[in-house]
């Protein structure tokens, strides 16, 4: 069911928003290569805790770490070990963090030392692909709109887009209705309202949009290819009038 959200609900989503834009730009302080993917998960436990948060994603069905930590071709949901950040690796970090009953989620995917531009490219175009996304997306805006513009810019320079996984609602829980693909045909889906809240996260694959899913531990997805994948989130408030990106 998709819920549209009061402004004093919104209010305290813009905390815990806050909390998770505040946190990936910790991350993005102190990410260096010689790090495991385990001490990043370290930084983000510390800081959301220090807020007086708590990250929705520790225990979330079972999953053991307060963040995803996915290097280079894993797309998205790598559970954080003992895998150790390379010079010019791109790390996508995606955290979700909770206060006062509600939800805020974002993910950014950083570069670690001398990256290559073939990377810093893809890194580029997969944030891109978000901000094409919300032009002129507002109450009234059809539901896939925001999947074809995601679509057509990943693709027009010559990515891959991930169709296995999407976007969604988010609120009092993590996950909410309606799903959000990267994909899609313009005019077509539900009517935004006013009031709603949702994840945009385009996930971009340098080669094929293909993906291995879950892997040994029942999460982890790679790239079917090998290929290095990006991955850029935000929390966004639909409004009468456009959309307003609460974790930024």
């Amino acid at each position: 069911m998709v819920t549209v959200k009061t402004g004093e609900e919104i209010a305290l989503m813009r905390e815990s928003c806050r909390i998770v834009k505040e946190t990936l730009d910790f991350v993005g302080k102190n990410i260096r290569a010689g790090m495991t993917t385990k001490e990043v998960d370290e930084l983000v436990y510390k800081y959301i805790i220090s807020c007086g948060a708590y990250p929705s994603e520790l225990g979330y069905e079972g999953y053991p770490a307060s963040s995803c930590v996915s290097v280079n071709e894993v797309v998205v949901h790598g559970i954080p070990g003992d895998r150790v950040i390379l010079d010019g690796d791109i790390v996508g970090v995606d955290i979700t963090a909770e206060k006062n009953g509600f939800h805020g989620d974002a993910a950014r995917t950083f570069l670690v030392g001398n990256v290559s531009e073939e990377k810093r490219r893809l890194v580029k175009v997969t944030e891109e692909c978000f901000f094409k996304a919300i032009e002129g997306l507002r109450a009234g805006s059809p539901l896939f709109d925001i999947g074809y513009a995601v679509q057509a810019h990943a693709e027009a320079n010559g990515y891959g887009v991930v169709r296995a996984l999407t976007g969604h609602g988010i609120g009092r829980s993590m996950h909410e209705d309606p799903a959000v693909p990267n994909y899609g045909r313009k005019g077509t889906g539900m009517r935004l309202k006013a009031g709603m809240t949702i994840c945009i996260e385009p996930m971009i694959n340098m080669g094929t949009y293909k993906v291995f899913m879950g892997g040994d531990d029942g999460w982890t997805v790679v790239t079917a290819d090998g290929k290095p994948a990006a991955h850029y989130e935000n929390t966004v408030l639909i409004t009468e009038n456009g959309v307003e990106i609460l974790t930024l």
